[in-house]
């Protein structure tokens, strides 16, 4: 593929760093490399504690231990999302309750939240699609009345805020991604943000396999056991030298991203009024953290046209999430409510290549390919 949808980029240290940390004699988890990893993201967002995981995926389920969910509690999620955002409250037995996203924007609506909550609701689940953040405010408010919990599936929203604020660094937890589309990668791996203290002791026993193992390393206790229920949910060594790395390079990498985002909206902001393409939004209190670009279509229709057209010429363009009330696995257990913003995103939008050693030539290819089609 000429122009790939997505292409890891590497700062030049991390198999430099992947080297000292094998030769410092301590490869497995929550040496040097995750200590400063967890150190970056405490000091330059102010997270109250950080802990590495192996995925987004594993910090979500740490989440769903956290607050102890039990079979038929019940969770609000969007539908409009990836499966790890459901999947985690399932494997504890939680039913859940999808909700819709707004009409321009593939986030939840809060408006559609508080008319799904039951005396089994246990947690609000908000998923920052594009590192474009959900309205917080609204939703911790409803949070808060009704006494649940609020998770911020921040996957992709890294170095992204509401009103000021580090997404992930709201809710009482907040869960990221660096799995190699994102922003910052580590080939796979995540974090677990946990901002209420309450939780901390707890979250980094469950983290060790449900030992505080943690503690006997500080020196804290003379002795470690199994004092909780847990896993194995840190990343190794390895894992954390190449993340560190990447997180050394975030403002020049954050910086390309913007730009070469930049370029597409202005390119497509001049199509003809009778185009019906509509641009990503970006609420007056949400930053843009130039995850990826995506055109919203007419129709499926149109976008499989524009996807063909950019086949053609060696382009990769990508739709994104069927809706989970829709899907194999969960489709029989939905209420019925027909959640139309969230199947007509399903339907319309469309992912551009978006990646720091995209050059504005082939981007130029892309934006063109696309403009073939529409004008």
């Amino acid at each position: 593929m000429r122009i790939p949808f997505n292409k890891p980029f590497l700062t030049g240290n991390e198999t430099k760093y992947i080297e000292q940390a094998v030769q410092s004699g301590k490869i497995s988890g929550n040496g040097d490399f995750t200590k400063k990893c967890h150190k970056f993201f405490e000091e330059k967002y102010g997270f109250r504690k950080c802990l590495l995981t192996t995925s987004c995926t594993d910090a979500l389920e740490m989440t769903s231990i956290l607050i102890n969910i039990e079979p038929n509690d019940e969770v609000i999620i969007p539908s409009y999302t990836f499966v790890s955002s459901a999947n985690a409250f399932v494997l504890k037995g939680a039913k859940i309750v999808f909700a819709d996203s707004y009409a321009d924007n593939p986030n939840i609506d809060p408006s559609k939240i508080e008319a799904l909550i039951t005396p089994k609701t246990k947690a609000i689940v908000v998923v920052h699609y594009a590192g474009i953040a959900c309205d917080m405010d609204l939703i911790m408010d409803i949070a808060n009345r009704h006494n649940l919990f609020v998770i911020e599936d921040a996957a992709q929203a890294i170095d992204s805020y509401y009103k000021g604020k580090p997404l992930g660094g709201i809710g009482h937890f907040g869960t990221f991604s660096f799995h190699e589309t994102k922003n910052i990668i580590s080939g796979e791996g995540g974090m677990l943000v946990i901002n209420d203290e309450a939780f901390v002791e707890r979250a980094e026993i469950i983290w060790e396999k449900g030992t505080n193992r943690a503690a006997f390393f500080r020196g804290e206790i003379d002795k470690y056991g199994w004092i909780d229920i847990g896993s194995s949910f840190l990343p190794s060594e390895v894992i954390s030298a190449f993340l560190f790395a990447q997180l050394e390079s975030l403002d020049k990498i954050q910086s390309i991203r913007k730009k070469l985002w930049r370029n597409y909206h202005d390119a497509f902001s001049s199509l003809p009024n009778r185009s019906k393409i509509k641009l990503p939004q970006t609420p007056d209190y949400a930053s843009n953290n130039a995850h990826l670009f995506y055109l919203t279509c007419a129709d499926i229709k149109e976008r499989t046209e524009i996807i063909n057209a950019l086949k053609a010429v060696d382009v990769l363009a990508v739709f994104h999430y069927l809706p989970l009330h829709q899907s194999v696995f969960y489709a029989h257990k939905h209420d019925g409510r027909v959640l139309e913003n969230c199947d007509h995103f399903a339907d319309s939008l469309l992912r551009l290549p978006l990646y720091f050693d995209l050059n504005e030539d082939d981007q130029q290819v892309v934006i063109n390919t696309i403009k073939s089609v529409l004008i």
